[in-house]
C-alpha cells in the first residue's frame, strides 16, 4: 500500500500542506525542503493520487485526438507517425492521449461536444482540416484549447486566429511539377484528394502553377481519389485507359501513389520508364516500395510533437498570440519518376 502525505509529513517534520506543495514543485518551498520531502517520499514508496490531483486542478491531464475516418477501419501509416509524435510528447509532459475515430459529419461534432462538456480532455489536436471546418468553428466558439495540423479557408477576419502547423503544399507540388517537366514530361495527371479537405486546394494549385509556367495548363488531368491505396489503384487504372496516356502521375499523398505503382505494374508497364509516379508525405513505406517512391517529405513525427507542445502551452494558459508555423517541403527523388539516383 502506498505511503500517504501524512506519513511523509510525520517523517520529515513538515506540515501536510508543505509536503504537498513540495511534491508539486511550488516556488514558495525551499529547494532543501523539496529535496528532503522527495527523498522521504521515495523511501516510503509514495505514489501520488493522480485522480485527486486532477480533480483539484480541474483538469484531466488528457489530450484528445479524433481521427476522421472514411471506412470501417483506419490504417493510414501517415497517422502512425503523427500519433507517435503526439503520444510521445504528451507522455513527456505527463499527459495521457485519448484517441478515437469517427466519420466526418454531425456525429463527429457530437463527440467533440460531449468530450468538451464532460471535460474528458483538456484540449484537442485537429487533423485533416477542412476548407470550412465545423470542428474548429465549434472549439473556437467554446473557447476550448486546440491546435490544428493544417489550415482552413479564410472567409472572414479572424478565421485563422488559431494555432496551427502546416506544410507549404503549393510549394511542394510546384517542386514536383518543375522536376517532372524538367525530365521531359508534358502529359501529367494528378490523383487529387477529396475537395473539402483544405490541403487539396494548395496542392492542386501548386501543380497547376508549375504547368502554367511552361504553357502546359491544358495538359494536366485531374482524377479525384480518397487518399487510400485502393483509391489510387482504381484511379490509375482509369487514367491508363485514356488516350493519350499520361506519362507521369502525381499523387497528392503517398498511399494513392503506392496504389498507382501497383496498377501500372499490373498493366505490364514500367514505373519510371513508361509512367513516372510521385507522392506526397514521405511515409516510411515510400522508401521501401518497388521502385522507391519520389515524394515530398514532411516531418510527420516532428509535426505531431510541435502541435502537442503548442497545445500544452495553451492548456496552461500561457499568454501570447497563436503560434502559426509554415514548414518548407523537401523533394525526395527516387527511382519511381525515372531518375537515376546514386547509391
Amino acid at each position: 500500500m502506498s505511503a500517504t502525505l501524512k506519513e511523509i509529513a510525520r517523517r520529515t517534520g513538515k506540515s501536510i500542506t508543505t509536503v504537498s506543495r513540495a511534491l508539486a514543485d511550488y516556488g514558495d518551498v525551499s529547494p532543501e525542503t523539496k529535496a528532503l520531502v522527495r527523498r522521504v517520499a521515495d523511501e516510503l514508496g509514495y505514489t501520488p493520487n493522480l485522480l485527486a490531483q486532477r480533480l483539484q486542478k480541474r483538469r484531466s491531464d488528457t489530450i484528445g485526438l479524433i481521427l476522421p475516418t472514411f471506412g470501417p477501419r483506419f490504417s493510414d501509416p501517415f497517422f502512425s507517425e503523427f500519433l507517435a509524435g503526439v503520444g510521445n510528447t504528451a507522455a513527456e509532459h505527463n499527459y495521457d492521449l485519448l484517441v478515437s475515430t469517427q466519420e466526418p459529419g454531425e456525429r463527429e461534432l457530437q463527440v467533440y461536444r460531449q468530450k468538451v462538456q464532460s471535460r474528458q480532455v483538456d484540449g484537442f489536436v485537429i487533423v485533416r482540416t477542412r476548407r470550412q471546418d465545423a470542428r474548429i468553428a465549434y472549439l473556437r466558439e467554446a473557447a476550448f484549447p486546440f491546435v490544428a495540423f493544417g489550415r482552413t479557408e479564410t472567409t472572414a477576419a479572424g478565421d485563422l486566429d488559431f494555432s496551427f502547423v502546416d506544410v507549404d503544399g503549393a510549394q511542394g507540388m510546384r517542386l514536383i511539377g518543375e522536376y517532372l517537366i524538367g525530365l521531359g514530361h508534358r502529359r501529367i495527371a494528378c490523383l487529387a484528394p477529396p475537395p473539402d479537405l483544405f490541403f487539396a486546394g494548395p496542392r492542386l494549385e501548386g501543380l497547376r502553377q508549375a504547368m502554367e509556367a511552361h504553357n502546359l495548363e491544358d495538359a494536366c488531368q485531374v482524377v479525384l481519389g480518397d487518399l487510400t491505396q485502393k483509391g489510387g489503384y482504381e484511379a490509375t487504372l482509369e487514367l491508363l485507359e485514356r488516350q493519350p496516356r499520361p506519362t507521369a502521375i502525381v499523387a497528392c499523398n503517398d498511399l494513392m501513389a503506392l496504389g498507382a505503382l501497383r496498377a501500372i505494374q499490373e498493366r505490364g508497364l514500367r514505373v519510371g520508364e513508361d509512367v513516372a509516379v510521385t507522392g506526397f508525405d514521405g511515409i516510411p513505406m515510400s522508401e521501401h516500395s518497388h521502385p522507391p517512391l519520389t515524394t515530398i517529405h514532411q516531418p510527420i513525427y516532428q509535426i505531431g510533437k510541435m502541435v502537442t507542445e503548442e497545445l500544452i502551452r495553451l492548456i496552461h494558459g500561457t499568454e501570447g498570440a497563436p503560434r502559426q508555423v509554415m514548414l518548407e517541403p523537401e523533394l525526395v527523388i527516387r527511382q519511381s519518376c525515372g531518375a537515376v539516383v546514386p547509391d
